[in-house]
């Protein structure tokens, strides 16, 4: 069976992400059905491995999100904790040191804001930055 790369119009589409979703394996699995060779038909348990298959992938990209709403969360819990304790962070390969002032999230990534012993501010200072806590 040949199948097109380029689909056509009303087709298969690919999110942002670039997985197909249950719509385009569904139209997949019918595509395969109707253009089957009667005479070799599918094997009922090949068949079903198929969807059990795309069944757990799904499940797995979904894990995939929830985990990774959950580190940003947990990130965002972490800042929290640091307002108003002194820091030491490395920025530009400078060491320098600072109380937390004020908390941003940028693209659900937490960013500090810092302001040094002399009053400077230091924007947008991430928690990978940050060497110790005090």
């Amino acid at each position: 069976m040949a199948i097109n790369v380029a689909p056509p119009v009303g087709g298969i589409s690919q999110s942002q992400t670039g997985s197909i979703g249950i719509q385009d394996f569904l139209k997949i699995l019918t595509a395969q059905l109707n253009n089957q060779d009667p005479l070799k038909p599918v094997d009922n348990a090949e068949f079903v491995a198929q969807i059990a298959q795309f069944a757990t992938l799904e499940q797995s990209r979904q894990l995939n999100t929830m985990v990774d709403n959950l580190l940003t969360i947990q990130s965002s819990n972490q800042s929290v904790g640091l307002l108003g304790k002194t820091v030491d962070f490395n920025q530009n390969g400078v060491s320098q040191t600072g109380r937390v002032s004020a908390l941003s999230l940028a693209s659900g990534q937490p960013l500090m804001t810092i302001t040094l012993v002399d009053g400077r501010f230091v924007d947008q200072v991430s928690l990978g930055q940050v060497t110790t806590i005090r």
